[in-house]
Protein backbone atom coordinates (compact mmCIF):
# COMPACT_ATOMS: atom_id res chain seq x y z
CA UNK A 1 0.00 0.00 0.00
CA UNK A 2 1.18 3.27 -0.96
CA UNK A 3 1.69 6.47 1.69
CA UNK A 4 0.38 8.83 -1.04
CA UNK A 5 -2.65 10.70 -0.28
CA UNK A 6 -5.50 10.57 -3.00
CA UNK A 7 -5.07 14.13 -5.36
CA UNK A 8 -7.99 16.07 -4.55
CA UNK A 9 -9.29 16.91 -7.97
CA UNK A 10 -11.76 19.09 -7.05
CA UNK A 11 -9.19 21.66 -5.55
CA UNK A 12 -9.04 25.35 -6.91
CA UNK A 13 -5.49 26.90 -7.42
CA UNK A 14 -4.27 29.60 -5.35
CA UNK A 15 -3.89 32.86 -6.94
CA UNK A 16 -0.40 32.29 -6.58
CA UNK A 17 -0.50 28.92 -8.13
CA UNK A 18 -2.44 30.61 -11.32
CA UNK A 19 -0.12 33.14 -11.75
CA UNK A 20 3.22 30.11 -12.03
CA UNK A 21 0.58 27.91 -13.66
CA UNK A 22 -0.13 31.13 -16.70
CA UNK A 23 3.73 31.94 -16.50
CA UNK A 24 4.86 28.43 -17.79
CA UNK A 25 2.00 28.78 -20.06
CA UNK A 26 3.63 32.06 -22.01
CA UNK A 27 7.10 30.37 -21.71
CA UNK A 28 5.38 27.56 -23.49
CA UNK A 29 4.45 30.15 -26.56
CA UNK A 30 7.74 31.61 -25.85
CA UNK A 31 9.82 28.52 -26.74
CA UNK A 32 7.58 27.29 -29.17
CA UNK A 33 6.70 24.19 -27.53
CA UNK A 34 3.19 23.79 -29.93
CA UNK A 35 2.79 19.83 -28.57
CA UNK A 36 2.05 21.31 -25.07
CA UNK A 37 0.16 24.42 -26.23
CA UNK A 38 -2.15 21.92 -28.51
CA UNK A 39 -2.36 19.63 -25.28
CA UNK A 40 -3.48 22.86 -23.09
CA UNK A 41 -5.74 24.34 -25.66
CA UNK A 42 -7.64 21.11 -26.47
CA UNK A 43 -8.36 21.07 -22.72
CA UNK A 44 -9.88 24.51 -22.69
CA UNK A 45 -6.99 26.72 -22.18
CA UNK A 46 -8.68 30.25 -24.02
CA UNK A 47 -6.32 30.75 -27.26
CA UNK A 48 -6.35 34.56 -26.57
CA UNK A 49 -4.96 34.50 -23.29
CA UNK A 50 -2.91 37.23 -22.39
CA UNK A 51 0.05 38.19 -19.85
CA UNK A 52 0.55 41.53 -17.50
CA UNK A 53 1.77 43.29 -21.22
CA UNK A 54 -1.17 42.07 -22.89
CA UNK A 55 0.78 40.03 -25.13
CA UNK A 56 -1.23 37.26 -26.30
CA UNK A 57 0.16 33.37 -26.86
CA UNK A 58 0.28 34.24 -30.27
CA UNK A 59 1.98 37.19 -30.04
CA UNK A 60 5.01 35.78 -28.05
CA UNK A 61 5.18 32.67 -30.10
CA UNK A 62 5.11 34.45 -33.54
CA UNK A 63 7.59 36.89 -32.09
CA UNK A 64 9.93 34.71 -31.15
CA UNK A 65 10.03 32.72 -34.64
CA UNK A 66 7.83 29.74 -33.90
CA UNK A 67 5.62 28.61 -37.17
CA UNK A 68 4.58 25.49 -35.69
CA UNK A 69 3.62 26.31 -32.21
CA UNK A 70 1.34 30.00 -34.24
CA UNK A 71 -0.09 27.36 -36.46
CA UNK A 72 -1.46 25.47 -33.21
CA UNK A 73 -2.66 28.56 -31.68
CA UNK A 74 -4.46 29.70 -34.79
CA UNK A 75 -6.10 26.53 -35.22
CA UNK A 76 -7.60 26.82 -32.06
CA UNK A 77 -8.83 30.27 -32.83
CA UNK A 78 -6.08 32.54 -31.62
CA UNK A 79 -6.91 36.52 -32.69
CA UNK A 80 -4.07 36.98 -34.93
CA UNK A 81 -5.57 40.98 -34.64
CA UNK A 82 -5.71 41.16 -31.56
CA UNK A 83 -2.91 43.85 -30.01
CA UNK A 84 -1.21 43.72 -27.16
CA UNK A 85 -0.74 46.81 -24.60
CA UNK A 86 1.47 49.20 -26.53
CA UNK A 87 -0.95 48.24 -29.55
CA UNK A 88 1.42 46.15 -31.77
CA UNK A 89 0.10 43.20 -33.88
CA UNK A 90 1.93 40.17 -34.31
CA UNK A 91 1.99 40.84 -38.16
CA UNK A 92 4.23 43.93 -37.42
CA UNK A 93 6.28 42.15 -34.86
CA UNK A 94 7.36 39.16 -37.52
CA UNK A 95 8.00 42.00 -40.09
CA UNK A 96 9.70 43.90 -37.65
CA UNK A 97 11.90 41.31 -36.56
CA UNK A 98 12.38 39.90 -40.81
CA UNK A 99 10.41 37.10 -40.25
CA UNK A 100 8.93 36.18 -43.83
CA UNK A 101 7.88 32.47 -42.84
CA UNK A 102 5.91 34.20 -39.68
CA UNK A 103 4.61 36.81 -42.13
CA UNK A 104 2.78 34.25 -44.48
CA UNK A 105 1.70 31.99 -41.59
CA UNK A 106 -0.23 34.75 -40.27
CA UNK A 107 -1.51 36.34 -43.29
CA UNK A 108 -2.71 32.77 -43.88
CA UNK A 109 -4.28 32.30 -40.50
CA UNK A 110 -6.41 35.61 -40.63
CA UNK A 111 -3.95 38.75 -40.20
CA UNK A 112 -5.07 41.77 -42.01
CA UNK A 113 -2.27 43.06 -44.10
CA UNK A 114 -3.61 46.23 -43.65
CA UNK A 115 -3.85 46.09 -39.96
CA UNK A 116 -2.74 49.20 -38.54
CA UNK A 117 -1.42 49.82 -35.13
CA UNK A 118 -3.10 53.19 -32.99
CA UNK A 119 -1.18 55.24 -34.85
CA UNK A 120 -1.49 53.89 -38.22
CA UNK A 121 1.49 52.05 -38.21
CA UNK A 122 1.23 48.77 -40.64
CA UNK A 123 2.95 45.56 -41.06
CA UNK A 124 4.31 47.27 -44.76
CA UNK A 125 5.61 50.30 -42.97
CA UNK A 126 7.22 48.16 -40.20
CA UNK A 127 9.19 46.00 -42.91
CA UNK A 128 10.19 49.12 -44.96
CA UNK A 129 11.81 51.29 -41.90
CA UNK A 130 14.42 47.85 -41.45
CA UNK A 131 15.27 46.85 -44.66
CA UNK A 132 13.23 43.78 -44.82
CA UNK A 133 12.22 43.90 -49.20
CA UNK A 134 10.80 40.23 -49.22
CA UNK A 135 8.41 41.06 -46.40
CA UNK A 136 7.55 44.19 -48.57
CA UNK A 137 7.10 42.24 -51.86
CA UNK A 138 4.78 39.54 -50.04
CA UNK A 139 3.09 41.73 -48.23
CA UNK A 140 2.37 44.21 -51.12
CA UNK A 141 1.44 41.09 -53.39
CA UNK A 142 -1.24 40.01 -50.31
CA UNK A 143 -3.04 43.83 -50.98
CA UNK A 144 -0.71 45.58 -48.69
CA UNK A 145 -1.19 49.20 -49.71
CA UNK A 146 2.44 50.77 -50.12
CA UNK A 147 0.51 54.57 -49.73
CA UNK A 148 -1.06 54.10 -46.57
CA UNK A 149 -0.07 56.92 -44.28
CA UNK A 150 0.01 56.67 -40.77
CA UNK A 151 -1.84 58.96 -38.06
CA UNK A 152 1.43 61.55 -39.15
CA UNK A 153 0.74 60.99 -42.41
CA UNK A 154 4.17 58.64 -43.24
CA UNK A 155 4.29 56.13 -45.99
CA UNK A 156 6.12 53.07 -45.93
CA UNK A 157 8.74 55.27 -48.13
CA UNK A 158 9.05 58.03 -45.93
CA UNK A 159 9.67 55.83 -43.25
CA UNK A 160 12.05 53.94 -45.16
CA UNK A 161 14.19 57.28 -46.02
CA UNK A 162 13.42 58.33 -41.88
CA UNK A 163 15.45 55.06 -41.37
CA UNK A 164 18.23 54.88 -44.13
CA UNK A 165 16.83 51.76 -45.49
CA UNK A 166 18.00 51.86 -48.92
CA UNK A 167 16.87 48.84 -50.34
CA UNK A 168 13.57 49.50 -49.38
CA UNK A 169 13.62 53.03 -50.58
CA UNK A 170 14.46 51.48 -54.52
CA UNK A 171 11.97 49.14 -53.94
CA UNK A 172 9.28 51.17 -52.73
CA UNK A 173 10.00 53.69 -55.43
CA UNK A 174 9.77 50.87 -58.15
CA UNK A 175 6.53 49.47 -56.66
CA UNK A 176 5.33 53.26 -56.90
CA UNK A 177 6.94 54.10 -59.99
Amino acid sequence: MSDQKPVDQSRQMTPEEAADFAEQVFNKAREGDAAMLAALLSKGLPANLRNHKGDTLLMLASYHGHVEAVKVLLEHQADPEMRNDNGQSPIAGAAFKGDLAMTKTLVEGGANVEGASADGRTALMMAAMFNRTEIIKYLVSKGADPKAKDANGITALDAAKTMGATQSIALLDELLG
